[in-house]
């Protein structure tokens, strides 16, 4: 049932992300290359390949906030096993902005726990491409 209900999920997340982007005034260009974007990246969190996700996150951000060890260790202790958009909007500098629901099971202890995680999309006019500002989702919140 879930792997039928996947692919319309996807489909409804981006034609909703179709609205909000047309809304925020981006090209054609743009609007397709944010969906690609967005898919692979939810494809490789959905997945809990996290390395594969991190090439999405903008470098500026990777200057400013590194990965240690440590946090690469625990991204591994993880499985996501739900990754659902639950809103979206445009931000005031033009980043589209998304409000991510996400299950994650602990893989030792098979726990799920449910957290909620803030996307932001920045068009890179250099580049022509779309970077993830956020970092990588924060999946230890408050622990």
């Amino acid at each position: 049932m879930q792997r039928r209900l996947f692919p319309c999920l996807i489909a409804l997340s981006l034609l909703l992300l179709a609205t909000t982007v047309q809304a925020a005034g981006l090209s054609r260009a743009q609007r397709a290359k944010l969906a690609q974007a967005q898919e692979a990246y939810v494809a490789a969190v959905r997945w809990s390949d996290f390395e594969a996700a991190e090439g999405f996150i903008d470098p500026a951000y990777w200057q400013e906030h590194p990965l240690s060890d440590l946090q690469r260790e625990r991204y591994r202790q993880v499985q996501v096993s739900g990754y659902r958009e639950r809103s979206s909007g445009v931000g005031a500098d033009g980043t589209i902005e998304r409000r991510i629901e996400m299950k994650v099971v602990n893989r030792n202890t098979q726990a799920e726990r449910t957290v909620m995680v803030n996307e932001r999309w920045r068009w890179d006019a250099e580049g022509k491409r779309w970077w993830q500002a956020q970092g990588l989702p924060d999946l230890w919140q408050g622990q």
